[in-house]
């Protein structure tokens, strides 16, 4: 049975999640909480941005998710593609992009190991540096060499932009179209990849040149903006009440005959793959903690989605705490806070 989250738990995230906005570590956000056999409940903070009014965000606000683009869009397909036969956890990804009639390093990587940030490749990338070369991505990306020996865990972004474009490839549609398809099953009817209209219930992020206009609508991220919005390790613009939607299909789905094969993808996404440090693994695309027991990733603008399977809870943080820049640190409490209250039993 699910254990719901009891008072106690709410007034701690509660009391952290005000003291974090009234230290400037975000404008305001949403927490979602709940259990597979309840209404998600919400608890709101602050305000959306300066530029948006004074009234609180709830929700419906969107949001940039970020890194949780892995989980949300290109985690689900992946499971989707194996469950298909369009993909094998351990050939190289070269097998499932465009030929490629050159020597590819980076192509060797094995989908296990580009999900699991075990590949080796190089971590830094800005393909700003690619303009120009008249090759198409996956075959700029594929031909440099390696940087590390695979089978260590190092987070790199470009093992995720080279399976987006694995994912369009192999089922000869675009990314955005698979996802979209994807979370209107489930019952996502908010989420997208960006970029979006600017409204009041849109968060902007970050204002990196002062004076010019802030991130508002589009893609936080350099790599996934320069995509064109739409790239399989960020882009997408969600809501709380859409994450929380999604966590509640994730955990129900074995019991509701897991119609989309994601609750026998999820468990075996909970397997160690690969040491981070004491206490945390990587799973295939989730970080794994508590033994095991929780499952979770952040994206970069400040947002957060915890999984914990056994005791049916979830909790969703969406927040634009990139709009102070280098204060984004600042959430860490709320966070640390949120694993440490799913995790408990």
């Amino acid at each position: 049975m699910p254990v719901p989250f009891t008072a106690e738990d709410t007034a701690r995230l509660w009391d952290t999640f005000d003291q974090v906005v009234t230290d400037g570590a975000t404008p305001g956000g949403v927490l979602a909480y709940g259990t597979t056999q309840a209404a998600p409940q919400f608890l709101c903070v602050g305000q959306v941005a300066p530029e948006c009014g004074a009234g609180e965000p709830d929700g419906d606000t969107m949001y940039d998710i970020a890194s949780l683009t892995k989980v949300v869009a290109t985690w689900p397909l992946i499971g989707q593609a194996l469950d298909a036969g369009l993909l094998d956890l351990d050939a190289p990804i070269r097998d499932f992009l465009p030929p490629m009639n050159t020597q590819t390093p980076s192509g060797e990587a094995s989908v296990r190991e580009l999900i699991a940030h075990t590949s080796g490749l190089r971590a830094s990338t800005r393909l700003d540096h690619y303009r120009g070369t008249g090759l198409p991505l996956h075959e700029l990306l594929c031909r440099e060499p390696l940087e590390d020996a695979p089978g260590q865990h190092r987070y790199i972004n470009r093992g995720y932009i080279l399976l987006g474009l694995a994912l369009a490839h192999i089922n000869d549609r675009c990314l955005d179209q698979l996802a979209t398809d994807l979370w209107r099953t489930l019952g996502m009817d908010a989420t997208v990849y960006g970029p979006v209209t600017r409204t009041h219930q849109v968060a902007p992020t970050e204002q990196r040149i002062a004076g010019a206009p802030r991130i508002w609508g589009a893609a936080h991220d350099d790599n996934a903006a320069l995509l064109g919005g739409i790239a399989g390790h960020a882009g997408v613009f969600s809501t709380a009440a859409d994450l929380a939607v999604y966590a509640q299909r994730l955990l129900a789905a074995p019991g509701d005959g897991d119609a989309h094969g994601l609750g026998e993808w999820l468990q075996a996404s909970l397997v160690p793959q690969a040491p981070i440090e004491p206490g945390l693994d990587r799973g295939l695309s989730w970080i794994l903690a508590a033994g095991g027991r929780v499952a979770y990733h952040h994206g970069f603008t400040g947002t957060s989605l915890y999984l914990a399977p056994d005791t049916g809870r979830y909790l969703v943080i969406c927040t634009n705490a990139v709009y102070y820049g280098t204060a984004r640190t600042k959430i860490a409490p709320l966070r640390a806070l949120a694993l440490k209250t799913i995790s408990a039993t």
